[in-house]
């Protein structure tokens, strides 16, 4: 499995492929599916991320906690791939 920034590397060589327009429709089409798997991937790793960061919440007697910040993911997501 590639990582977050393999990803987004392949999906921003997508970009600028198409962004070229020297492409045949199929070809076109093939590399737009693979760029929206890719965006998929990449946003589905940053909202994992996301909630594994740990935010600094002010308890109730003043003191300074560190508390897991929650996301609502699917985990139906997690499944699919």
């Amino acid at each position: 499995m590639a990582g977050f920034e393999d990803r987004l590397t392949a999906l921003e060589a997508v970009v600028e492929r198409l962004e070229r327009g020297e492409l045949s429709l199929e070809e076109s089409v093939r590399l737009f599916e693979q760029g929206v798997q890719l965006s998929n991937a990449c946003k589905l790793e940053l909202e994992k991320a996301e909630g594994k960061i740990q935010v600094l919440v002010e308890g109730a007697s003043g003191e300074v906690q560190l508390a897991e910040m929650e996301i609502e993911a699917d985990e139906e997501e997690d499944d699919a791939e």
